[in-house]
């Protein structure tokens, strides 16, 4: 530190002799050297003469002069340095204009500059000649300031990068300026934020081709100005010629996927009008037209949207009362590409109140219209159970331009699978991802992470008007949908081969699952779901049919039993408020909470706190005191078992029985003695029974199910041992719930023995066979509660815990048995969906890259309204933008082809997965030389032999692929497969 520190010191001073004592500017010049450059490589002085000739084309560089003490800031224009415009460099202009105090913002600082514009009789206006130094004006009538494109380009990306505040970026330069505050700038942070914002404007219209176009920036169209989405389907840009007649099994390959939400940290504060800030796009990018949308508001704000009637879903049922109170805007709606989460055009707005229907119809309806040749659309919302029902008659009462005709289009609605579990079963199948054909792998909940990008700018954004806000944010996310279109090589990659390895697991595991069903259980169900899938009106097959039997609906039924018989004047209850199926309800209640005590009990080590035995204690009384009260009501049905208690008061050894040990001799226990008991109380526990039985066997069935899928993410996903802990500790949380379930069933089950032969039940055995402990196991387990284990893949017979029995000699497989085949089959083609359609985003992305380069390419040609110059720049630009796509096209294909990720022979993972593959295609090189055969596609089922002609030079192995209608994304490419010597 102390070597580092002295030389950080010794640059305060001169340098060394050679350096400090001779100028070394021009030639010959023999002026003391006085004047260094902060921003210039190296340590040299010069004379003040020199330096302001050398730096004739460096005018915003920033200097120090020595005083005689120590270096001093000092400018250019201090040292006489006079910046002429209009002229090459070097020459002076004969008739010159003085610039009045002019300021130029550089990354530099803020520097005050000696300005003269060109007058002569060629002379270009002040704004054209700052322009041409590469210096924006503030203004277009006697410009007295400018910024630097270098300076406005570092602006940009120093927002899109930290999401600060232009506030934060003018006080850095400020500061850079004048760290001391002895010689403050001028303010000139106002018109930063202006020529920001006209910069960023020109800049999406150069980028959109609008500078080729004969109709000029007044010709753009709405959506023009954004960055397209490379993977989604485009007619005429990425899609082949005849996908429309594709068959109906392939339709899904061309769906687009859509997902909406909206984000009330996005508001605005009720500053400014449209009219003293209006918007500079004015539709042309991400935000909708605001006066059209303003203008269907204002029709429909008298309108009161339904409430829900899924779940109490806030952003239906408080759509109209979000609090406003100094808000012009509450926050923004969008409609996002669900599969690789970009913005689309035309989809942006803003909200009033809450999430509105009318707003967000508008959103969807105004960018659909951007894609209203396709045939397939996949919408996710997270209330599309509830935005969906009347959408088109909502259509219907809309402006013409909105109206879209869904006739002959397959349009389908789900909600995301985060929000999912927040509906109604009803919903839960209805509009699941994970269930509907054709949906891949997508989850619908890109716009929440596209939210985390776009939130932090929300504390700038809020203060802004109108116009200023709805510009930068159509900034921020074309820089969104830019980033990744510059990563789709790597993220289609990464995607495919997280889905191979699982697509061939899952259907692994569907095989297994179909060894163990019986033939004609799997031929109905596989109708059932294939019918579904075709109609969803049909029955739903992921829904269970049997009613379920639980305690509750048995206790309603005895209470409306009990209520019958009271009108027809027969009362059988001797408590006024205790009623025979209550006081049995209660008991077996308490049954439940003595074993949970007596299990918490276990549970206390030798260490327990004072609150954990605290907390216990008061369960204990507070039981305690319950069951005193039970046993007082239950005497006056059940006699006889004061007798009982009696007696075991007397051979009782301790002066207080622990209550959890307590009998409560309900009408299974006493029977057991044997002694006999009331018959309409010993019914009433027999129906509670049962349905405590059945309870039992769901949570069991829920929990095996839960513990294999924790196993398996445990298995797949963890590493490291805090997290494995971790893990390890959630299955056994689980597991001791499998066992309070196991054990809720055994209680049930001994009290079912008993009651049975009073009740003389004979075939209740087969309904509920005694629970064994190798009987706990899941679907594809093979020991008690344990891991999987097969012998060459096969199944032994699945535990009876899965099967439904119905009497004597009749059993089939449950209704859970058949949702879980329907799950794992699910799972399988989703994964395999997701393989496929990979593979046809792969071919898209390029398909689109080679469209968009000879798109660009066909601008490259002299416009007939332009001069020779401009037409030079055109030609230029569009050549450079060709060449952005080639090598976007390159880097996408070239990492796709991986020959240590296809396990074996080297393969080309990108496929045109719905063109009929050839049995072999025999590719032929630039020079006759033999082919050698790879395999080519992304697995086993699908593979293709391919022939790739070997050229062989001196850098490398290469291999050139000549396909001209085959599946590769690049015809005509070649892949360097090996460095170095073969």
């Amino acid at each position: 530190r102390d070597s580092f520190l002295r030389e950080f010191v010794r640059l305060e001073a001169r340098g060394d002799a050679p350096w400090s004592h001779t100028c070394h500017g021009l030639p010959g010049c023999t002026n003391e050297p006085t004047v260094h450059c902060r921003d210039c490589e190296g340590l040299q002085l010069y004379c003040q003469s020199c330096i302001v000739s050398l730096h004739s084309a460096m005018p915003l560089h920033n200097l120090e002069t020595w005083t005689g003490t120590y270096f001093q800031r000092i400018s250019l224009r201090e040292l006489g340095l006079c910046i002429q415009l209009g002229h090459p460099a070097d020459i002076q202009c004969d008739n010159p204009v003085r610039a009045f105090d002019f300021t130029v913002l550089d990354i530099s600082g803020i520097h005050s500059v000696t300005l003269l514009f060109c007058n002569c009789a060629t002379a270009n206006t002040h704004t054209v000649q700052l322009l041409r130094a590469r210096w924006y004006p503030a203004t277009t009538t006697d410009p007295r300031t400018a910024a630097t494109f270098r300076l406005l380009n570092h602006f940009q990306m120093y927002t899109f990068e930290s999401k600060g505040s232009a506030f934060e970026y003018w006080q850095a330069l400020f500061r850079l300026t004048d760290n001391t505050g002895t010689k403050p700038p001028k303010d000139r942070y106002e018109s930063l934020l202006q020529m920001s914002r006209q910069y960023r404007h020109l800049l999406a219209l150069k980028r959109a081709g609008h500078a080729h176009d004969v109709c000029g920036v007044l010709g753009t169209q709405p959506g023009e100005l954004t960055v397209p989405c490379l993977a989604c389907p485009q007619p005429g840009r990425n899609l082949p010629p005849d996908w429309d007649s594709a068959p109906p099994d392939k339709r899904w390959l061309f769906a687009l996927f859509l997902g909406i939400d909206a984000n009330f940290r996005m508001c605005r504060r009720n500053k400014l009008s449209e009219e003293a800030d209006p918007s500079l796009s004015k539709g042309w990018a991400y935000f909708v037209e605001e006066s059209g949308f303003k203008r269907l508001l204002a029709e429909h704000a008298g309108q009161t949207q339904e409430k829900s009637s899924c779940a109490s879903h806030n952003a239906v049922n408080l759509a109209d009362s979000k609090n406003m109170r100094g808000l012009a805007a509450t926050g923004i709606g969008a409609v996002v590409c669900a599969r690789h989460n970009f913005k689309r055009p035309s989809a942006v707005g803003d909200l009033q109140k809450g999430e509105k229907y009318v707003n967000m119809d508008y959103l969807f309806f105004s960018t659909l219209m951007h894609s209203s040749d396709l045939a397939v659309f996949n919408v996710s919302y997270d209330i599309a159970c509830q935005w969906s029902k009347h959408l088109w008659t909502r259509m219907s009462h809309y402006p013409v331009q909105l109206h879209f005709s869904p006739g002959g289009k397959t349009i389908t609605f789900l909600v995301p699978k985060f929000h999912l579990p927040a509906h109604i079963p009803a919903c839960q199948t209805t509009f699941s991802f994970n269930l509907i054909k054709g949906m891949a792998r997508t989850d619908g909940e890109a716009p929440e992470r596209g939210w985390s990008n776009i939130n932090p700018i929300a504390t700038s954004t809020r203060k802004m008007g109108p116009g200023s806000r709805r510009d930068t944010l159509d900034n921020h996310f074309s820089d969104w949908n830019w980033r990744k279109v510059c990563n789709f090589g790597p993220f289609l990659l990464q995607k495919l081969k997280e889905a191979i390895p699982q697509r061939d697991q899952h259907v692994l595991d569907l095989g297994d699952f179909e060894e163990a069903i019986p033939t004609e259980s799997l031929t109905s169900w596989r109708q059932m779901v294939e019918e579904w899938e075709a109609d969803r009106s049909r029955p739903n097959p992921f829904e269970s049919t049997a009613v379920p039997v639980t305690q509750a609906s048995v206790r309603l039924e005895l209470s409306q039993a009990e209520a019958d018989q009271l009108k027809r004047g027969l009362d059988v209850s001797l408590h006024a408020e205790v009623s025979p199926s209550v006081l049995i309800a209660a008991g077996t209640d308490l049954e439940a909470q003595q074993h949970r005590l007596a299990t918490d009990k276990a549970l206390i080590g030798m260490h327990s706190t004072d609150i954990q035995l605290s907390a216990l204690q008061q369960r204990t009384n507070a039981l305690r005191c319950r069951l005193e009260h039970w046993v007082k009501i239950q005497t006056l049905y059940m006699p006889y078992v004061a007798r009982l208690r009696e007696m075991d008061d007397l051979h009782s050894e301790s002066e207080e029985e622990a209550v959890h040990n307590i009998k409560l001799w309900l009408p299974s226990a006493v029977l057991k003695l044997p002694m006999p008991c009331d018959i309409n109380l010993t019914r009433i526990e027999w129906k509670l029974c049962v349905a405590q039985a059945h309870e039992a066997l769901h949570e069991l069935r829920q929990h095996l199910r839960l513990k294999r899928h924790l196993t398996g993410f445990k298995r797949d996903w963890i590493t490291g041992q805090r997290a494995h802990t971790r893990s390890r500790g959630i299955i056994d949380t689980v597991q001791k719930k499998i066992d309070a379930a196991a054990t809720k069933y055994n209680i049930a089950w001994s009290a079912l023995e008993v009651l049975a032969k009073a009740l003389l039940e004979v075939d209740w055995m087969n309904q509920f066979p005694k629970l064994e402990k190798e009987d706990i196991r899941g679907m594809t387990e093979d020991q008690a509660a344990g891991e999987s284990q097969t012998e060459g893949r096969r199944l032994v017979a699945i535990s009876w815990i899965w099967k439904q029995r119905h009497g004597a000699g009749q059993e089939e497989l449950s209704d859970a048995m058949r949702i879980e085949w329907c799950k794992a089959r699910a799972r399988a083609n989703r994964w395999s969906e997701e393989v496929e359609l990979l593979q046809e985003e792969m071919r898209r992305v390029s398909a689109f890259l080679e469209w968009q380069t000879e798109w660009w390419e066909d601008r490259a040609s002299p416009r007939t309204w332009l001069d020779g110059m401009e037409n030079e720049g055109v030609s230029a630009y569009a050549h450079r933008q060709a060449a952005i796509r080639l090598v976007l096209s390159w880097s996408g294909p070239e990492p796709w082809f991986e020959p240590d990720f296809w396990s074996g022979s080297p393969r080309f993972g990108p496929r045109f997965s719905h063109q009929p593959e050839p049995d072999r295609k025999t590719v032929l090189g630039s020079r006759s030389s033999p082919t050698v055969p790879f395999w080519f596609g992304p697995a086993e089922p699908f593979r293709t032999v391919i022939d790739f002609d070997f050229d062989c030079d001196n850098f490398g192995l290469h291999v050139k692929l000549l396909s001209s209608g085959f599946a590769p994304l690049i015809n005509q490419a070649t892949f360097s497969l090996f460095k170095g010597k073969y």
